[in-house]
């Protein structure tokens, strides 16, 4: 089935009866080609870019919940592609192009809206961090603005400039960046797959992977055993938990990032903000609701849920940078499981054990990856071979030193636990 305005306008009038189910629901079968750990949104693009640009079919996505349960829902909706380091750099913007043609490749509104997003500076030295990430940016072929506090002040005139402790110096402009709504993302791609050929098993937890003499044979699950060609590891914050099922031990720690949405107000917030000094984000959701989060809870744990000091601190950082907010009352809250590498930038590779493959390490950078992750992941599970947009996302650099990419000291820093 097609949507279009004829469809959706012939549904209206019949009274919406004629829908179908967006994907079927398959019992697994003995055996597959390639086998994915995780229906989140990494794997369910994945499990798309494999049947759509390289032709595979016996492909299953297991989900051990229900398919897009996970951090795909549990996120702040944020798309952007200004990162400085070369490695995420290239990454990003390739997927951001994505995004840009997703709805229409995909036949599915994802409500992608590139409002821009700002990213504010309070001090000389911040300042110049961000000329040359501008500068950084537009070499790379994407979008980067300057933005005076005189502009500022026209575009968003209800931020604090004038507090004494972090006054706005001025921001960086990405007018591409943006936001998507997320579970709509994570049921777009799991429709796209299903009717390319893949079986999407749900309530299928993952209980061992099978190896023999060091080539991967397939999986234990709470649904039986299933055989497998290759195994693909994609499930973010518990990675290291499925990764010792293979007796590795991956460079993640597990940390809980929590998010907040207020009651539904009047529009107000054109734009993705960022807090420069407070790593507070803010943007408004289509239905009203003002979606702001954080930093790290800072412990270890995979509990998706918050604790109150953090609710505090962002609050905190929020009301500094617009009081305005301070009379709107929160709604919910809730947390997802951050796989934080120790240089906060992400891992997309193979591993020493034959036909058995990882995706892990987003912290920060999760849902805005979601279409270059599969497609870079997809490419090198069909070729063995990392896509050119991926080529640094590799595993040994932890081993080795070498080909970091500390983006913006936002890992796990094990050294400060």
């Amino acid at each position: 089935m097609r949507f279009s305005a004829l469809k959706v306008l012939t549904q209206g009038l019949t009274g919406n009866r004629g829908w179908r189910a967006h994907w079927r629901d398959p019992e697994p079968a003995e055996a597959y080609d390639i086998v994915i750990i995780g229906g989140g949104g990494h794997g369910l693009s994945t499990a798309y870019y494999l049947a759509k640009e390289h032709g595979l079919r016996r492909i299953a996505v297991l989900e051990k919940g229900y398919i897009g349960g996970g951090n795909i829902g549990r996120n702040t909706t944020i798309v952007r592609a200004n990162y400085f380091l070369p490695g995420n750099s290239e990454f990003y913007s390739h997927s951001l192009k994505l995004w840009e043609g997703l709805e229409a490749d995909l036949n599915y509104n994802v409500m992608h809206s590139q409002r821009g997003q700002i990213g504010l500076f309070h001090s000389d030295g911040q300042r110049d961090a961000a000329i040359r990430r501008a500068n950084s940016i537009r070499n790379q072929g994407d979008d980067a603005e300057l933005l005076s506090v005189a502009q500022l002040r026209k575009m968003v005139p209800y931020l604090d400039y004038d507090q004494g402790r972090f006054p706005i110096y001025g921001g960086l402009l990405q007018r591409r960046a943006g936001t998507a709504r997320h579970d709509a993302v994570a049921w777009g791609y799991a429709r796209g797959a299903d009717q390319l050929g893949v079986d999407l098993i749900q309530n299928c937890e993952v209980t061992g992977i099978d190896i023999v003499q060091g080539v991967v044979q397939g999986v234990q699950t709470s649904r039986g055993a299933i055989r497998a060609k290759k195994v693909a590891m994609v499930v973010a914050g518990r990675s290291s938990q499925v990764a010792a099922m293979a007796g590795m031990r991956l460079p993640i720690e597990s940390h809980v990032l929590q998010a907040f949405v207020t009651e539904g107000l009047k529009p107000c917030i054109d734009h993705v903000i960022s807090f420069g000094m407070g790593h507070f984000y803010i943007s408004q959701s289509d239905k009203g609701g003002l979606v702001f989060g954080g930093d790290l809870d800072m412990y270890a744990s995979y509990a998706a849920r918050g604790n109150l000091p953090m609710v505090e601190h962002v609050a905190e950082a929020g009301m500094t940078l617009m009081p305005m907010i301070g009379k709107a009352r929160m709604l919910r809250s809730w947390g997802g499981i951050m796989d934080m590498t120790p240089d906060g930038s992400p891992i997309i590779d193979k591993t020493h054990i034959e036909g058995l493959y990882l995706n892990a390490g987003w912290c920060y950078g999760g849902f805005k990856a979601v279409p270059a992750s599969g497609h870079c992941f997809a490419h090198l599970l069909a070729t063995d071979r990392p896509h050119s947009a991926a080529a640094r996302f590799r595993l040994d650099r932890f081993r080795s030193g070498r080909g970091l990419m500390d983006e913006e000291g936002t890992g796990a820093q094990h050294n400060l636990h």
